[in-house]
Order: C-alpha cells, then sequence, then structure tokens
C-alpha cells in the first residue's frame, strides 16, 4: 500500500483542495489482488486504490467513457502471423497505467484510507490523472498511449481500433492494446528495442519477454507453431462448480436433448448457474468444440431450471476430461477460407433457427460463432442464407483485417455451404424474386 502510494504521489495524481457543498465528492476504497505466474505459483502480492466511480455523474465529472478494447480474432491473427514469419512477441505491462492519462474533467476524491494528510486531514483530492475506478480511466489512457505512438509513425487499423500498425521501407511492427497489457511484434528486432526504450522511458513500461500468457490464455510451442490453452482457467471453472471428483464424459452435450421440457422445477442456486455460464464463455476463446453446448446453456440464465442444471454439469464433465485442450496455431499458407452451417428450425419453443460459423487462415481455426437467429426462418433454405449472410460481414471483416497487416488476400475468399438452395441463391440474383420475405440485409451478399 506504501508503494502504491508512493507511484500515485510521485505521478502527481491529485492535489488537496478545500472543500465544498457544490463538489460531488467521490469515495475511495484499497483492493487488494495476488499476481499468478503462468504456471499458477505466486508472482507478487498488489494493492490498488480506486476511485468509486459508481457514484460519478454524468456531465457533472465526466462524459465520454468508451474505450477500444481489442478482438479476440485480431489477438489470434497477430500471434499466427509471427508464428509464419518466426517473429517474437514481446509482453509489456504498464506500471500504473491509467495515471499516464490526464484527466480532462473535473473530480474530487476523498483522501485514501490510511494515508490522510496530517496538515489538511479534512480536505479533498482534485484529480489531475485518470485513477482507477474512474468511468473515463480507460478512455483517457488509450487516448494517451494510442496518441503517443501516432506520434512514433504507427497508424490505427481502421479494423480494429485497438491495432497500432508500423510500415517504414521492409519494417514492420504490430501492437495491439487490451487496456494495459500489450502484445508487440515486428521484422526488425532493432526497431523493437528502440520502441521499447522510448516506452519505457515514457510510460514506466516493463517488457514481460516473449509471450507465455495473455488474458488468461497460455501458450505453448510446439514444433509447427503454437498452442493456445486455458487449462488453469478451466480447472478453476471446475473447482468453483464443486465438480473436481465428477465422472468423465466424451461429449460435451447428449446427441438427442430437450432443454425446453414441461420440467418447471427451478434450480435453486441461479446465481452459480449464471457465474459458470460466464466463465464458460470466456472459455470459449480457446475451446471452439464448446461453444454450441454453452449457446444453448446461455438461453436459460434469466430463469434456469434443474435439467439446465444436470445439462451443465455434463459440459463440466465434459471440460473436466480435456482441461489441456486448446487451439493449434501452425504455419501454412496464409489463406483465409470459412465454414458455415445453420440448424433449422431447432429451438422447439420458438422455432428459431441457429447459425454457425468457423474461419480459418491456412489449418488454423481465427474465429467462430454460434448464435440464434433474430428471426423465424421459413424454409431450411432460409436458415443457411442467413447464416452465410452472417458469415460475409465476418470474412469481410477478416480480409480488411489482413490487409491492415500487410496480408492482403490476392483471391476470393471461399465460404464452405452445404445447402445447395442457398449457394444456388447466392449465386443467382433471378430466385430473389421467389424470396422477398427474406430480408434486404441478407441479399448483400
Amino acid at each position: 500500500m506504501s508503494q502504491e502510494f508512493q507511484a500515485l504521489q510521485s505521478q502527481g495524481t491529485w492535489e488537496l483542495v478545500s472543500p465544498d457543498p457544490s463538489f460531488n465528492v467521490l469515495g475511495s476504497k484499497w483492493t487488494y489482488r495476488i499476481k499468478y505466474n503462468s504456471d499458477g505459483s505466486i508472482s507478487r502480492h498488489k494493492a490498488r486504490l480506486v476511485a468509486k466511480g459508481y457514484n460519478q455523474e454524468y456531465d457533472i465529472d465526466y462524459t465520454e467513457t468508451f474505450s477500444p478494447v481489442v478482438k479476440m480474432p485480431t489477438i489470434r491473427v497477430l500471434i499466427l502471423l509471427s508464428v509464419h514469419y518466426n517473429w517474437v512477441i514481446h509482453q509489456l505491462d504498464v506500471s500504473n497505467a491509467f495515471l499516464h492519462g490526464n484527466l480532462s474533467d473535473v473530480v474530487y476524491m476523498q483522501q485514501p484510507p490510511g494515508f490522510q494528510d496530517s496538515l489538511h486531514p479534512n480536505h479533498v483530492c482534485r484529480l489531475k490523472k485518470a485513477l482507477y475506478g474512474l468511468k473515463q480511466s480507460p478512455r483517457e489512457w488509450y487516448a494517451t498511449l494510442s496518441n503517443h505512438l501516432i506520434t512514433y509513425g504507427f497508424q490505427v487499423s481502421s479494423s480494429d481500433q485497438s491495432l497500432l500498425t508500423y510500415k517504414s521501407g521492409c519494417t514492420r511492427m504490430y501492437i495491439l492494446i487490451y487496456v494495459d497489457d500489450i502484445l508487440l511484434t515486428g521484422n526488425s528486432s532493432t526497431e523493437i528495442h528502440q520502441l521499447l526504450s522510448n516506452l519505457h522511458n515514457t510510460f514506466q513500461m516493463r517488457n514481460l519477454g516473449p509471450l507465455s500468457q495473455f488474458l488468461g490464455i497460455q501458450t505453448y510451442n510446439t514444433k509447427s507453431g503454437v498452442i493456445l490453452h486455458q487449462q488453469t482457467y478451466a480447472k478453476k471453472t471446475i473447482e468453483r462448480a464443486g465438480m473436481s471428483q465428477s465422472k468423465l464424459v466424451s461429449t460435451p452435450i447428449p446427441c438427442k436433448i430437450n432443454l425446453h421440457t414441461s420440467n418447471n422445477d427451478p434450480y435453486d442456486n441461479p446465481h452459480l448457474y449464471r457465474q459458470i455460464i460466464g466463465s464458460l464463455q470466456y472459455l470459449n476463446l480457446t475451446r471452439p468444440d464448446i461453444q454450441f453446448a454453452v449457446q444453448q446453456l446461455c438461453q436459460h440464465m434469466h430463469k434456469p431450471l434443474k435439467i439446465h442444471h444436470e445439462a451443465l454439469k455434463r459440459l463440466l464433465r465434459y471440460i473436466h476430461r480435456s482441461t489441456n485442450t486448446g487451439i493449434s496455431l501452425s504455419r501454412d499458407k496464409l489463406l483465409l477460407q470459412g465454414y458455415v452451417d445453420a440448424d433449422w428450425a431447432s429451438n422447439s419453443h420458438d422455432r428459431t433457427s441457429i447459425s454457425g460459423f468457423c474461419n480459418f487462415i491456412g489449418q488454423s481455426p481465427i474465429s467462430w460463432q454460434v448464435k440464434k437467429q433474430s428471426t423465424i426462418a421459413r424454409s431450411s433454405t432460409e436458415a443457411e442464407y442467413r447464416a452465410l449472410a452472417t458469415e460475409a460481414t465476418e470474412i469481410l471483416w477478416l480480409r480488411r483485417l489482413l490487409e491492415d497487416l500487410h496480408i492482403p488476400q490476392e483471391q476470393p475468399t471461399t465460404v464452405y455451404c452445404d445447402n445447395t438452395s442457398a449457394i444456388a441463391l447466392a449465386n443467382n440474383p433471378v430466385f430473389h424474386a421467389r424470396t422477398k420475405h427474406i430480408e434486404v440485409d441478407c441479399h448483400f451478399i
């Protein structure tokens, strides 16, 4: 706590002013975390002072709050790019990142508990820096870092605002920003070291070395590339659910299952159900094999029944069997291709269809999604066609992203669909006269 307080003082985070009844004074509190290494061992104990930003009032002490967060497919594409060219990915950590963002709004906060000024114990802090807990802090920090990188020569990607690219002659460098977690890679170690020195002097940024763990995702290097997995996270989720001693199963859900049954007995711990489902949604980042099962269980978070809890336990038993499963990003041709399918009217409750797609670069899965369609499809052709339209939007975005990463796709991207009628509909505009009931937005394909 003393180290954190000294860091706040050295940054000039606030100045003490006399209180006034017109001020909206926020509270402050200390939070404590144990930081772990990638192998699960304790790295360090950390204390952080945060402002109680939930008491902020719009247009008084904050206005804009949005801060871009990197998309997960972008992370996978960048890692695959580094694997393909044998580049080293540097993982960077910023000490007290938000304190580097200058605060443009006037915000007052109570003095930190246990560290009140002895001469002015009743004064309040007028914040100069974007302290953790404030609604606008992530935005101010992103603006500060991105503006510095733009001045250095980087450009913000039009496909993902958290990706910044640098191109000068033959030199290529790429930076991904996820709040205060940063990845840096490129083809010139000399330029990268110069950039690291610049960032260290400006932001007190530490180089944690080659990528080993990022956002809870661990990496395992192989001869052909790298495997991304969340083994530690999966084990913690199983322990939280009390399923550590459960019997193992080989599939996430039975082949035939009906979660819309007349059995209306409610599950007695809906809060735990929602917690576990939320954890499994994050586990989806490296586990496309559980995506469909998680999507099915998410439909019942508002009022889970006992049958839904049984299905959740079945899924956890499958995950328990396969905690070391992940996705493999391997060296191959950087050729984008996609697969799409739809499950027509599979929901017996409201007869909606489910769209699913998975996109690969070479043999490496890059993006996937399972989602309920927003409207009722009157035929399997319509359901597949809507799924095809959704996949087309994802493919267009991925092509733009690859172009920003200086690996443009020279040829049209192939999308594989197994419905002959949907393929004919996409190829032949004459059929559109018979399909006026399909919304116009689908026809952009």
